[in-house]
């Protein structure tokens, strides 16, 4: 299992790098077609496609990495034991907004089915939409690796002595 899901972040590396290097590429070539007086306006529509999608696969691996911003002004006074709870119980927040970040894009990109991306035709919205609760399920399957992580750390004895 941890093969799989250590595949799965390699895989999201690479898609996250194509995506943002081809944002680039797409917007470099719509400025200059616009500078030859040959707009493409298309680029920077399929620009933003990627922009959606490399977020969320940006932030997953972030989450991955515990590269995410934190505060830890309150914890830092916490014993270990409390740090700990804590812990779990913000990840337990998070896999409940993952759970309805989920359900929500899904019903989300299953309503926005029928209409097209940026009026051009043959190009469902949902693939745009489809980014949200594709990214909230890596994010939900990050949270509960962590979970199981802490879980098998176990929390620490108490000092009573």
């Amino acid at each position: 299992m941890r093969r799989l899901y250590e595949a799965i972040g390699r895989c999201e590396s690479v898609l996250a790098g194509a995506l943002l290097v081809a944002m680039v590429v797409l917007v470099l070539a719509g400025g200059l077609a616009r500078m030859a007086a040959h707009p493409m306006n298309w680029t920077m529509d399929l620009a933003t496609c990627f922009f959606s999608w490399a977020c969320f696969l940006c932030a997953d691996i972030a989450w991955r990495r515990n590269a995410l911003i934190s505060i830890d002004l309150l914890t830092m006074r916490l014993g270990e034991r409390g740090r700990r709870i804590l812990l779990m119980a913000n990840y337990l927040i998070l896999l409940v907004f993952f759970c309805y970040l989920a359900y929500a894009g899904f019903s989300l990109a299953w309503t926005s089915r029928g209409r097209s991306f940026q009026g051009i035709p043959g190009i469902s919205y949902s693939w745009v939409t489809v980014s949200l609760p594709i990214g909230a399920l890596l994010l939900l399957l990050t949270t509960l690796v962590k979970i199981g992580e802490l879980r098998r750390a176990g929390l620490p004895q108490t000092d009573a002595a």
